[in-house]
């Protein structure tokens, strides 16, 4: 097996990314599918108007194999948000999930971000385990209804 690699994001991968996020989604926590029109809303998006010099998504691959995918994208001059934060099965528990975290979060403080801010759900407890071992802080959480399931969202931030 080759190594891993990290590279950018190519409007190719949409569809891959939009099947994946749907059917682990819906198979991990049963969600509907407006999860994965959410997904390719924010993806087209991405494509449509990203500026390159302050935003970027990544693309975790071995083999020619998509592994997963992370995305930074400006919230405001002095706010990155990170989005789409995803690795496979197969991928987990071998160190790619913090390995995507910090080239995302490197990416950011490199174009000069202050502070990083995500959304994710309580469920999600590898990824919110990750965030706090790497000292982002738990803004909030609530109680919503989303994607035809129970959920509680949360939100984090950390200081770059």
């Amino acid at each position: 097996m080759g190594d891993i690699i990290l590279r950018r994001f190519e409007a190719a991968d949409a569809e891959w990314l939009v099947e994946q996020h749907g059917s682990l989604y819906a198979r991990d926590e049963g969600f509907d599918d407006s999860f994965g029109a959410l997904v390719d809303e924010i993806l087209q998006g991405f494509i449509a108007s990203h500026n390159p010099a302050c935003e970027r998504g990544w693309i975790a691959a071995q083999d020619g194999q998509r592994l997963g995918s992370i995305f930074c994208v400006r919230l405001d001059e002095h706010t990155a948000k990170l989005r789409l934060f995803l690795l496979v099965p197969e991928a987990r528990g071998r160190g790619l999930g913090k390995r995507l975290l910090f080239e995302c979060m490197g990416f950011a403080k490199a174009r000069g971000y202050r502070e990083m801010r995500l959304w994710t759900h309580e469920s999600h407890r590898a990824a919110c385990a990750l965030y706090a071992a790497n000292g982002w802080e738990l803004l909030g959480s609530k109680v919503v209804h989303s994607f035809g399931v129970d959920l509680v969202e949360q939100s984090w931030k950390i200081a770059l």
